[in-house]
């Protein structure tokens, strides 16, 4: 017979049997070990949506607003001109991306506003957002083909270099399209698990098992490497050609800083629009997406931080919806052509659409005739 006392809640407890005493003993310790999951249960990061979930919809609201009306009106301008050039081509594409794009932000809006069942969110998660990213990147590989474009121009003005046909034209956007489209829908297939909700806003990843999880990281880092060699491209076609027009200047007339300059700006707004909407996304998205398939992050204000970072940089990258039709007006000539007519409403001259230049920017020009861009550059 053993005599134990012990000190608890109740005050002092004495047990006479040590087999009660390691009865007693058992139940403690499982008390303390269900105690212990319960209280990783209630640490586990529970995302803080306060502030985004008020802000993010208003942004992309207002978003969405001025990118349907810009990019309707770029849909029926393109629409009512022939693809006659490889680059105009490559502008109805973007065109076409940049309105699916723009269509998927509702569900966005609604999903960030916990408007709604979870069900919602498991949509936009599902579909919606799948939508959203595979539409971008398909715009980022179209903005790539257009400066490879605009640099086979300068190189060949009047060659017979096979990208620069039409039907070849048509053949790279099916590509890009199908592509994407393909590496995309496993995204969409592989959410196929059903979210066990106990608190907090459902995350995305939690739809996704660990083949889902797989692919998700996978599809993120090819994305990197489009975004990355898209900007090495544009940089160098870009360069190359603004160097092809300062020559061009200096040999035609020496005097026109001022024009030259004014081309070079217009040369370099496609590199500037992409890099200042597209960067800070992908600087952000590598960390971000470690987060979610290896777990790099164990701190919850970390993950929280990474996550209001991911949301901002991607609502930079949205607007490109937004600065794509600035590109149309600085690069296509028979598109300013076609807004300004309806801006005054009057109608284009006969044959004005149709015309062997209509397509030829200020690049093109300074290959066919010098004299003939410095006037249009100056007016």
């Amino acid at each position: 017979m053993h005599v134990v006392l012990l000190w608890g809640n109740r005050g002092l407890t004495v047990y006479y049997s040590s087999n009660h005493f390691i009865l007693f003993l058992s139940i403690v310790l499982l008390g303390v070990r269900m105690n212990g999951s319960q209280s990783n249960l209630s640490l586990k990061c529970v995302r803080d949506t306060s502030v985004t979930a008020v802000v993010f919809p208003c942004l992309y609201s207002a978003l969405f607003l001025f990118a349907l009306v810009l990019n309707c009106l770029a849909a029926w301008i393109f629409f009512n001109i022939r693809s006659t050039t490889t680059f105009v081509v490559y502008l109805k594409n973007v065109v076409v991306a940049d309105l699916l794009m723009t269509l998927s932000i509702p569900v966005k809006v609604l999903a960030d506003a916990d408007v709604g069942s979870w069900h919602l969110r498991a949509f936009y998660c599902r579909y919606s957002a799948v939508l959203f990213y595979t539409t971008m990147y398909i715009s980022i590989l179209l903005l790539g083909l257009i400066s490879l474009d605009r640099y086979l121009k300068i190189v060949r003005p009047f060659g017979k270099c096979a990208l620069q046909r039409v039907g070849v034209g048509q053949a790279l956007s099916v590509a890009v399209w199908a592509v994407m489209v393909s590496l995309a829908l496993p995204n969409a297939v592989l959410s196929d698990r059903t979210p066990s909700i106990s608190h907090g806003r459902l995350k995305c990843a939690s739809l996704k098992g660990r083949a889902g999880m797989r692919w998700h990281e996978g599809f993120n880092y090819f994305c990197q490497v489009v975004f990355w060699g898209t900007l090495a491209l544009m940089l160098f076609c870009y360069t190359f050609i603004s160097r092809k027009v300062y020559e061009s200047y200096k040999a035609s007339r020496s005097g026109s800083n001022a024009a030259s300059r004014r081309t070079k700006a217009k040369v370099f707004v496609v590199v500037v629009v992409f890099f200042i909407c597209f960067a800070p996304f992908h600087f952000t998205r590598v960390p971000y997406t470690l987060t979610q398939t290896r777990k790099i992050a164990n701190n919850c204000w970390a993950q929280n931080a990474l996550y209001v970072a991911k949301e901002t940089t991607l609502w930079l990258c949205a607007t490109n919806v937004c600065l794509d039709p600035l590109i149309y007006v600085f690069l296509c000539r028979v598109f300013r052509k076609r807004l300004t007519a309806i801006l005054k409403r009057k109608p284009l001259p006969q044959g004005a659409l149709e015309s062997p230049t209509a397509t030829s920017t200020h690049l093109e020009m300074s290959q066919v005739v010098n004299d003939r861009m410095l006037d249009v550059s100056s007016a």
